[in-house]
């Protein structure tokens, strides 16, 4: 398999989707539950701090280390606690002086910040600071007042920590939390590469049986793994029953094309062959058969040109000289040149015109694509019949619809009138000269001027085509 082509297989998108999705969720989790670790140390490490501050300023009181800062027992739990924590301790009298310090820098100063000011008002004030990773908490020391009895703010303890072995505890964890992730990708890769195996299966039963399909009759199994394999399975059974509806739709036309084909050079033939086994036929004798040969060599020539039509058609309208035509005009030329064809079938031909219209078209195409129309509407009709002609048009769009008293479509072929090669009423084909072209390059014609033709049909009662086209032709890409 090419390199590209392997990128583009189904079985490694979803192995790339499982192991990305378990990847990126694995990394935010452990993310997350690392950070949350964290800070509820550093919660827990705050409430221990704060625990032991409160138990020194009980125990400060009881020493009145306040007035005398000599006591021996409060220095060293100030020095134990400053060890324990791996920070800093300082102890502020009543006016903001520093009377402790355990780095033995501050003594003697006076230390006033925010957090100083909002302890001395009584409140006990906690702060962590990621950046340094430094805690600091500040309990305030208080006495009841002999004569009022409320508790006076006396003092107060700063501490500030460290949270270096949080993170080195942290960051342990987090590498012990790699290694289990390690393991698990390992395992992961596993169950994603056979995930992806066992949901590219259905798909590529569906490939193989596609590709062992043969003929038309014979039958796709069914693969309703997922909804989307049976989507593609329902999906290639209607592409193949449109394929076969088209192969038989051609074996038809190459049918009828041979025969038609075959005809006009029989019977040259039989001419010919006639005129050479009459060595002293009379002159007139031979202007007949020539003008019978002439004949047949036309009905060649207007099969050989139907198909030159579809497959010039079929490059699209590069071919196409658009010009604007006066549309009432080309109508009363078309039913003026099929007259005699009306006239001999016993159909009246009656053209309506409600409105001068000018329309921007190709006018020999046009006039093949409505001739086509309106011959189809004097053959397959009742004798004596009608086909009549209504032109209208509004400020965009020109409508021509063409209606006749004839034998009518049944319902099951009005969806295949257009279809190239078809031929309705088969019973009639013999005796109805045509090749089955000629409503395929109709619609091909309208539609490459941006136009619509629409068909309804009573058995019995006549058929009526509304061919609706653009005033204005604009090729595409124009303005």
């Amino acid at each position: 398999m090419k390199r590209s082509d392997y990128l583009k297989s189904f079985r490694l998108r979803i192995f790339l989707v499982i192991v990305l999705a378990v990847l990126l969720s694995a990394t935010i989790m452990r993310a997350a539950a690392g950070a949350n670790l964290r800070d509820r140390m550093v919660e827990q490490r705050i409430k221990e701090m704060t625990e032991q501050i409160r138990v020194t300023a009980s125990r400060m009181k009881s020493y009145d280390f306040f007035h005398d800062t000599s006591s021996d027992v409060i220095n060293a739990q100030l020095s134990q606690l400053s060890t324990v924590y791996e920070g800093r301790i300082l102890v502020m009298d009543q006016g903001f002086r520093v009377i402790a310090d355990t780095y033995d820098i501050s003594i003697g100063r006076y230390m006033i910040g925010e957090e100083v000011i909002r302890c001395y008002s009584g409140e006990s004030v906690t702060n962590y600071d990621p950046g340094s990773r430094y805690v600091e908490v500040a309990v305030p020391v208080t006495e009841k007042d002999g004569e009022t009895g409320e508790n006076i703010v006396t003092g107060i303890i700063l501490a500030s920590a460290a949270t270096d072995p949080i993170y080195r505890t942290t960051d342990d964890i987090a590498r012990r939390g790699w290694i289990i992730e390690i393991v698990l990708v390992v395992v992961m890769f596993g169950m994603a590469a056979a995930v992806a195996v066992l949901m590219a299966k259905p798909f590529e039963r569906v490939s193989k049986a596609m590709g062992s399909v043969v003929s038309f009759e014979e039958d796709l199994p069914v693969v309703s793994d997922y909804k989307e394999t049976q989507e593609i399975v329902d999906s290639f059974h209607k592409l193949r029953q449109r394929l076969k509806t088209l192969d038989e739709s051609r074996q038809e036309f190459v049918s009828n094309v041979s025969h038609e084909l075959k005809t006009p050079i029989a019977s040259i033939k039989v001419l010919a062959d006639s005129l050479n086994m009459q060595e002293d036929a009379p002159i007139e004798m031979y202007k007949d058969f020539m003008q019978d040969i002439s004949a047949e060599v036309d009905r060649e020539n207007k099969i050989i040109t139907d198909l030159l039509d579809l497959v010039r058609m079929d490059k699209g309208a590069s071919g196409m000289n658009v010009e604007n035509i006066k549309v009432n005009e080309l109508l009363e030329q078309i039913t003026k040149r099929l007259g005699p064809l009306a006239r001999k079938s016993e159909v009246d031909l009656i053209l309506e015109s409600r409105r001068e219209v000018n329309a921007d078209m190709d006018e020999v195409k046009m006039t093949q694509a409505i001739t086509n129309i309106i011959e189809n509407g004097i053959k397959y009709n009742k004798h004596p019949g009608w086909v009549r002609i209504v032109l209208d048009a509004d400020h965009q769009y020109m409508s021509l619809t063409i209606s006749d008293s004839g034998t009518g479509i049944p319902e099951s072929e009005l969806s295949h009138i257009f279809e190239r090669f078809y031929r309705g009423d088969k019973s009639h084909s013999k005796e109805i000269s045509g090749t089955g072209l000629g409503l395929a390059i109709s619609r091909k014609t309208i539609l490459l001027h941006r136009g619509s033709i629409d068909v309804s049909s009573v058995l019995g009662e006549g058929t009526t085509f509304v061919v609706k086209l653009p005033l204005s032709y604009i090729k595409e890409g124009g303005a």
